[in-house]
């Protein structure tokens, strides 16, 4: 994620010689004139930085974009309201307590932050932090929803996910109970099959190694005893076994002439005998038994060749 900050936040030019430097208390009545130089505006008190900002963000309007006027004002207004980038990751502490690095939702709030600056009008008579924060969770929100998923699944139902969550809560509350399938996709206007599909693409979201110790609040006497997932799931399936011969002879098959094929049909799919197979093709049994020795052993030399 570094480089998300590196085109995000550009280093801090210094300011032109011509800024003065003026404390933030005594530059908030400014309008006009050279901006305060702030040479540590991430230290800038809150009450301070809320005044400064708004200063910057007029005389923003008037710099011409690409200047280092323009640049100084850009910069520092995002360096002065790091903290509100702050505050609003701590509302993901859950998240990034589960393995998420702090430093990655910050230099992703931090892209809000930025676009909040570009898009805010001080003419509106509104606080920037009421604009900014929305921006700032926006984009936190998005990087969960776009970066943590265990599976990659389509956006259509990552988004149903979310709508599939306050659904369940809203009608868990309403009924007293969990919902079934059907009052989720009466509830949500869907069809049954779309939720199912939702509900199941819901599992990617999380993933545990087979290896990891089981959790104490499970249900089952194995998980209680905190045994490895792979002692508790998942066996031997012994028609995997029959699902690769098959797989195996299924080419072979197709190399038999018609007539051996049909032998093998009434043999083993029909069940007739060897007599009754002999009258159907008009030959003896003992010809019916060669044919069909002939038949396996070239079979199963070609499988075990395969």
């Amino acid at each position: 994620m570094s480089h998300v900050a590196t085109a995000a936040i550009p280093a801090r030019e210094t300011a032109p010689d011509a800024f003065t430097r003026a404390e933030p208390a005594a530059a908030t009545g400014q309008l006009a004139g050279p901006l305060p130089r702030i040479d540590n505006a991430r230290e800038v008190a809150p009450a301070d930085a809320r005044e400064l900002s708004r200063l910057f963000l007029v005389r923003l309007r008037e710099l011409e974009e690409g200047t280092r006027e323009y640049q100084y004002a850009r910069n520092t207004l995002i360096e002065m309201n790091i903290s509100l980038v702050r505050f609003a990751a701590r509302r993901f502490t859950a998240r990034i307590n589960a393995g998420i690095e702090l430093d990655d939702v910050i230099q992703v709030g931090t892209i809000g932050l930025i676009k909040a600056i570009d898009r805010f009008d001080p003419d509106h008579e509104v606080e920037f932090s009421t604009l900014a924060l929305p921006y700032i969770t926006g984009e936190i929100r998005r990087y969960f929803r776009d970066t943590t998923w265990a599976v990659h699944v389509p956006r259509r139902l990552q988004e149903l996910r979310v709508e599939l969550a306050k659904s369940q809560e809203t009608l868990t509350e309403a009924l007293g109970r969990a919902p079934s399938v059907k009052e989720i996709a009466e509830h949500l206007e869907l069809s049954e099959e779309e939720v199912i599909e939702g509900l199941v693409a819901a599992n990617g979201y999380n993933s545990d190694s087979i290896d990891s110790a089981t959790g104490a609040t499970e249900r089952t006497a194995a998980r209680r005893e905190g045994r490895p997932l792979s002692d508790t799931v998942g066996d031997v399936d012994p028609a995997m076994v029959l699902f690769e011969d098959f797989h195996t002879l299924a080419p072979l098959l197709r190399e038999l002439d018609e007539r051996d094929r049909k032998i093998l049909r009434m043999r083993f799919a029909q069940e007739m005998t060897q007599s009754e197979i002999g009258a159907e093709l008009g030959i003896s049994q003992m010809q019916v038994s060669r044919l069909l020795t002939r038949i396996l052993t070239r079979l199963r030399s070609g499988m075990l060749t395969a």
